[in-house]
């Protein structure tokens, strides 16, 4: 099926790493103008060869003047933006008790801030193209986790703004929706599973409560659905929340 993605400016942070990534490389191969922003250079090593045809702009998404700026910068080199993909973040175990109101404040602002700046100094480009956004979420802030308090809020309060904005947006026609992703195979969970006294074993009990095919799910599994979303051939779909998890969020984990 054609997405007609094909020479569209999609816009995705850390699109250089984990779903990011695997975003970016979907979109290349789409034939999208894939504009990746990432605050590490040595991160951008990382990305494959057909992701080359990215482009790559080096930013500190936790500034609200730095995501400014690059938004200056993208449009002045391409003229538009046709989609936006928020997805940076990472789950930096700020938990109740042992956190402290400091750091929380700052979880906050390192997992939800920046989709709000960039919402926000993107929406006069995304007005002018009818574009479409895509907020990348957690399935912890439906599920709850334990010892990571700021993450899920700000993960939570991404689900509630991908409602307000696309009520907001409904008079220019900008679609907002989020996918919600559970166990994903990415670097960053690996090095999860590796602090574990045996990280297979620990493999083996997670995977047995993910429903379908009792597998994590794979990034390009996201990237698919993410794709989908930007596309005009989900022009009547905004304000949801698309859960792709193999089931784990939503059906009876003690399934057997």
């Amino acid at each position: 099926m054609d997405l007609h993605l094909k020479d569209k400016v999609i816009i995705v942070t850390g699109g250089a790493r984990g779903i990011g990534k695997a975003i970016s490389k979907a979109l290349v191969e789409e034939g999208a103008i894939t504009v990746i922003i990432d605050k590490s250079e040595e991160t951008v090593k990382t990305l494959p060869d057909s992701s080359q045809k990215s482009h790559i702009f080096k930013a500190d998404l936790t500034s609200y003047n730095a995501c400014k700026d690059v938004l200056n910068e993208i449009v002045e080199e391409f003229g538009r933006v046709d989609g936006l993909v928020n997805n940076a973040g990472f789950n930096d175990g700020i938990g109740l008790e042992h956190g402290s109101p400091e750091k929380f404040i700052q979880s906050l602002n390192n997992n939800a801030g920046h989709y709000y700046y960039m919402m926000h100094y993107a929406l006069p480009y995304l007005k002018e193209s009818k574009g479409s956004v895509v907020n990348i979420g957690s399935k912890t802030s439906i599920t709850g986790q334990g010892n990571t308090s700021g993450y899920v809020a700000a993960k939570g309060a991404i689900l509630s703004l991908t409602r307000e904005w696309a009520v907001e947006l409904l008079p220019y026609s900008i679609r907002v929706n989020a996918v919600i992703p559970a166990e994903v195979a990415t670097p960053l969970y690996d090095a999860w599973l590796k602090g574990f006294a045996d990280p297979q074993e620990k493999l083996k009990q997670v995977s047995k409560k993910i429903p379908l095919e009792n597998r994590l799910t794979k990034p390009e599994e996201i990237a698919n659905t993410v794709l989908f979303l930007l596309s005009d051939r989900t022009s009547h779909t905004t304000g949801q929340w698309l859960f792709v998890d193999g089931g784990y969020t939503h059906l009876d984990r003690s399934i057997s």
